[in-house]
């Protein structure tokens, strides 16, 4: 899995011109699903995102974890974060299909969740027009093939 995770002062998601979900202070979280993921990759991406230190504590230094600063997360499917661009067309056959990937995607969510987090999300699958406020900006990219050994 991979996710690219930006601290933000504010995001949203709207569908067809109608705001689905929205966050005030907290991480929005765009997640691609690749196809040789499990649900260990999705519980193990969950908690790095909710330990992530990134938040200032009183001297300024990124030291404080999203849940006690306060934040919220608005976590958005982005089959795109597999894309293959070794041609001018991207290709998409990493991306997991849509019954490998929302299950996985729900399992993310649901995990975060269980942690005590308030968790937006958008829609899966739906031409979504997402809008951040980005803080710092601090944008931190987490694949799981990197720490899943």
């Amino acid at each position: 899995m991979r996710a690219v995770v930006t601290r933000v002062l504010s995001a949203s998601v709207t569908i067809d011109g109608k705001t689905v979900s929205s966050i005030d202070k907290g991480f929005l979280v765009l997640l691609g699903v690749h196809n040789d993921d499990k649900e260990e990759q999705a519980i193990k991406i969950a908690d790095k995102i909710c330990g992530l230190r990134v938040f200032e504590d009183e001297n300024g230094k990124m030291n404080i974890n999203p849940k006690d600063a306060g934040a919220k997360l608005l976590i958005v499917s982005q089959f795109t974060l597999y894309a293959d661009c070794s041609s001018r067309r991207p290709g998409f056959t990493d991306a997991a299909r849509p019954e490998i990937s929302e299950p996985l995607y729900e399992l993310v969510v649901s995990e975060c969740r269980k942690r005590g987090f308030e968790v937006g999300t958008g829609e899966f699958g739906a031409d979504m027009k997402v809008e951040s406020v980005n803080d710092g900006p601090v944008t931190i990219l987490l694949d799981t093939k990197d720490f899943m050994r």
